[in-house]
């Protein structure tokens, strides 16, 4: 039997809650008080991937929240819009209906694509921007173009999920035991323990999880060749203007430093590049010390370097 929404409604020190934006309802966890921090996850996660982070960011001052996506988790599970731009007018919808004009948005992987591109759809709402794990989406789609034996390569998962139905089988088939190799794989060696895998796994059986999830990829990869995705790109070649800080573990076999390296050519504004030794994909879990004292160092300087 295929697990319910109530296997996300996990009990620690926040509040889960009901959000309506746009349309669409979303599941949040929200702890602390002060200037707002949306966190927006990645694949293939939910909210609770920033979990040291709800604790961390609230016990410096800050109100965090963090949204199960469109598709994931408790948020409602559309048939369409997992575009980025409209899952970029999503959270700035979400932060709207949060009683907020504009927040700090921290994006992992595909959270950290759609930070990006909120900072250019709708640059009023974000105050800062943190890309966790994710290049500049016009960095990543080069790098699929002209570094086949790199990035094309890393990247050969989510070049097969553009068929139909067979991905969203493999992916819950046996528990959602595949879920829990991409984790291994992507991660440092040790990480994540057989409980957070089974967290993860257990999660993305959810009903229709793994099809919402999979349509992201799907987006990505045939609006190439489409004249949305060319619009997209042309969009997105408007430069940030909000300070950016550009997190990723040197061990990151889905998206090679490399890759993300270069994404500083879209910000005009102050931009600070950190590569983590000894982390993989999932740097904001798998060193959750070393990675908030250079998250909230970066948030306490006014005017960030560089």
């Amino acid at each position: 039997m295929s697990p319910d929404e109530s296997v996300v409604q996990i009990q620690g020190p926040w509040t889960h809650r009901a959000v309506h934006a746009g349309g669409t309802r979303f599941h949040v966890v929200e702890a602390g008080e002060g200037p707002l921090v949306l966190l927006l996850h990645g694949f293939p996660q939910f909210w609770w991937t920033w979990r040291h982070q709800l604790a961390s960011l609230s016990k410096a001052g800050y109100r965090a929240v963090a949204a199960d996506l469109r598709g994931y988790g408790g948020s409602d599970k559309p048939p369409r819009g997992y575009d980025l731009p409209t899952l970029a007018a999503d959270a700035a919808g979400l932060i709207r209906a949060l009683g907020e004009s504009g927040a700090i948005v921290v994006g992992h992987d595909w959270g950290g694509l759609l930070a990006w591109t909120m900072a250019v759809l709708d640059p009023k709402c974000v105050r800062r921007l943190v890309a966790v794990s994710a290049p500049h989406p016009l960095r990543m789609r080069g790098a699929l173009l002209t570094d086949p034996l790199g990035q094309f390569k890393a990247s050969r998962q989510a070049l097969g999920f553009q068929v139909p139905l067979l991905p969203e089988h493999r992916l819950t088939r046996k528990d959602g035991a595949l879920v829990g190799r991409y984790l291994r794989e992507w991660s440092r060696p040790g990480w994540p323990e057989a409980e957070d895998a089974r967290v993860y796994r257990e999660a993305f059986r959810i009903p229709t999880v793994a099809h919402c999830a999979l349509e992201y990829h799907r987006w990505f990869g045939r609006s190439q060749f489409r004249p949305d995705g060319r619009r997209f790109a042309r969009a997105m070649r408007t430069e940030v203007e909000v300070p950016t800080l550009h997190l990723h573990g040197a061990l990151d076999p889905r998206v090679l430093p490399r890759t993300a390296q270069g994404s500083s050519r879209y910000v005009a504004a102050p931009y600070r590049w950190r590569l983590f030794d000894g982390a993989g994909h999932f740097p904001h879990e798998e060193i959750p010390d070393v990675f908030d004292t250079e998250l909230l160092g970066w948030l306490a300087d006014p005017e960030p370097d560089r």
